[in-house]
C-alpha cells in the first residue's frame, strides 16, 4: 500500500527530529546558558508534522477503517493502544510547552521538567513507530478488504495533495534539515 509506505517514510523523518530532541536535552544540562528557542521548532515540528498530518491519516483514515473491518484487532485493544500513545505524546508536548515557558520566566528548575518530557516523548514515539512499523501496518496490508484498502489509499492521497499544497512537508523537512545542519 502506497499510503503505508508514506507513512514509514514521515516515521522516519520523525524519528530524526527525535535523535535532534535528545541533543537538544543534553545541550540543556550541559549548558547553563543554554537557548532553548529550538524547543519551539521542535514543538511545532511534532503538533503540525508528526501529529496533525501524521497521526491524522492513521487515526482518521487507517485506524478508523482497521477497527471497522478487522474485529478481532479492534477487541485486542491494539488499536486503542495506539490511539493512546498519540495522547501521551500530546500530553507531553503540552507538559514541554508549559516547561519552556516556566524556563523562560527564570525558573531554572524547570529544566528538569524540559528534559522529562521531551525524552518521555522521544522514548515513547521510537517505541510506538516500531509497533506501527512492524505489526499494524503489517495487519493492515495483508487482513483488509480490496475495497478498504482502495479506500485508505484514497482517502490518504487527498491527505498528501491537501498536506502538499498547504506546503506541509516542504515547511517540515526544510526545519528537519536545518536543525540536523546545526546539530548533527
Amino acid at each position: 500500500m502506497e499510503s503505508i509506505k508514506i507513512m514509514i517514510e514521515e516515521h522516519s523523518n520523525i524519528r530524526r527530529m527525535l535523535r535532534i530532541i535528545r541533543i537538544l536535552c543534553y545541550n540543556l544540562m550541559t549548558n547553563p546558558k543554554y537557548d532553548i528557542t529550538d524547543f519551539h521548532i521542535v514543538i511545532d515540528f511534532v503538533r503540525n508534522y508528526a501529529d496533525k498530518h501524521h497521526h491524522g491519516k492513521e487515526e482518521n483514515i487507517l485506524f478508523e477503517t482497521m477497527i471497522k473491518e478487522i474485529e478481532r484487532l479492534a477487541k485486542s485493544g491494539a488499536i486503542t493502544g495506539m490511539y493512546i500513545e498519540h495522547d501521551m505524546g500530546r500530553l507531553y508536548m503540552s507538559n514541554l510547552e508549559k516547561a519552556l515557558e516556566c524556563f523562560k520566566n527564570k525558573d531554572d528548575e524547570a529544566r528538569l521538567d524540559i528534559i522529562a518530557n521531551a525524552i518521555s516523548y522521544s522514548d515513547l514515539l521510537n517505541r510506538h513507530i516500531e509497533k506501527e512499523n512492524t505489526a499494524l501496518y503489517k495487519f493492515a496490508e495483508n487482513m483488509l478488504s480490496d475495497n478498504s484498502k482502495s479506500f485508505v489509499e484514497d482517502k490518504c492521497k487527498k491527505a498528501e495533495e491537501l498536506a502538499t499544497d498547504a506546503g506541509i512537508q516542504e515547511k517540515y523537512i526544510n526545519l528537519l534539515e536545518i536543525l540536523e545542519k546545526k546539530y548533527l
